[in-house]
């Protein structure tokens, strides 16, 4: 009667896994909601994480960057988060002013990105310049600057997004700050005429551009790619804006706080791999921060001809007053 004693075996077995898969670390990563959709670059990159880690990779979601440093900021050093993913070079000094992120040790200096990276507490992971995506069908001819834009009737609606939320709203904000200084509430006041809505979040607002309710939306000079390669759709554009573009970069960081530092680091090496970048330009539809050479479609095109310094310490010192007088323009 082996049976019983093969059973029990089994069952002292069953019960010993839970401690043996408590032993087995988790990885908590605090990202953006579209990041981690099954059409984002989330999925691939846990699976490809976890198939070496002996680990598990888990997320948490928030609307956006943004959103997922606020919580960060709320929980403070109870945080249960060991990564954020998806702050950018704008909210980059406000993250590292909160004394909640760790160096990230890592050596970038091959990394390809649009400006030296000398950061020492947040790694890159992809960036895109932004810019106003239009129909080509409807709009035949796109305004080619802000000052063109505002001279356009006043029935040329766009969107564009709140910047106290939204990351694409926060580069319009800065964007406009770069190329008109001074200017920036003059130029706000000319588009007010012609913003139909000011959304809270980016995809919110292109699914009002999607639906033909305005005619250019302020998204990434990379997004028609998405259009062209998985809809086989290309009747979207970017408009070249002849004061220039900035480029916004994506970037991780490592909170102070997490007892799984060392994993964490694994897991920014892993995304900045060959491997791992090239997860993210047909899901984040951005640029690579490494050189893929072809697997980067060809739909992606080159970056702007044109590309604005972004002075992150000027961003960070005025950007509350830089989002309250372009609010203030078109109340």
């Amino acid at each position: 009667m082996l049976r019983p004693a093969i059973l029990a075996f089994a069952a002292f077995l069953a019960l010993g896994h839970p401690a043996a898969a408590q032993d087995k670390p988790n990885l908590t990563v605090y990202t953006y909601d579209s990041f981690t959709a099954e059409w984002g670059p989330g999925p691939a990159l846990k699976a490809g994480f976890e198939a070496s880690c002996a680990c598990t990779l888990t997320y948490v979601a928030a609307e956006d960057g943004i959103s997922a440093f606020r919580r960060v900021q709320l929980e403070g050093p109870t945080t249960k988060a060991d990564l954020v993913v998806g702050l950018d070079n704008f909210i980059a000094g406000d993250a590292r002013a909160s004394g909640l992120f760790a160096p990230h040790g890592l050596d970038l200096s091959g990394l390809n990105l649009p400006q030296p990276w000398t950061e020492a507490d947040f790694v890159p992971f992809d960036y895109g310049y932004f810019a106003f995506v239009y129909n080509k069908e409807t709009v035949p001819t796109p305004p080619t600057s802000f000052e063109e834009l505002i001279a356009l009737p006043e029935s040329f609606k766009i969107v564009v997004m709140d910047p106290r939320s939204s990351t694409p709203g926060l580069g319009l904000v800065v964007w406009i700050r770069q190329a008109y200084g001074d200017r920036a509430p003059e130029i706000w006041a000319g588009l007010k005429p012609h913003i139909l809505t000011m959304s809270r979040g980016w995809s919110e607002g292109y699914g009002l551009f999607l639906k033909g309710e305005a005619d250019m939306v302020v998204s990434y000079t990379t997004s028609p790619a998405f259009h062209a390669l998985t809809e086989n759709d290309t009747r979207y554009a970017a408009a070249t804006f002849s004061e220039g573009h900035i480029a916004q970069i994506e970037v991780s960081g490592i909170l102070k706080s997490s007892p799984n530092q060392d994993l964490a680091r694994q897991f920014l090496t892993y995304m900045i791999s060959a491997e791992g970048q090239k997860a993210i330009p047909q899901t984040n539809w951005m640029f690579p921060v490494i050189d893929l050479g072809a697997d980067l479609p060809e739909a992606f095109g080159a970056p702007p001809a044109k590309a604005l310094p972004v002075d992150e310490a000027a961003v960070t010192a005025n950007r509350n007053a830089w989002i309250e007088e372009a609010l203030a323009a078109i109340r």
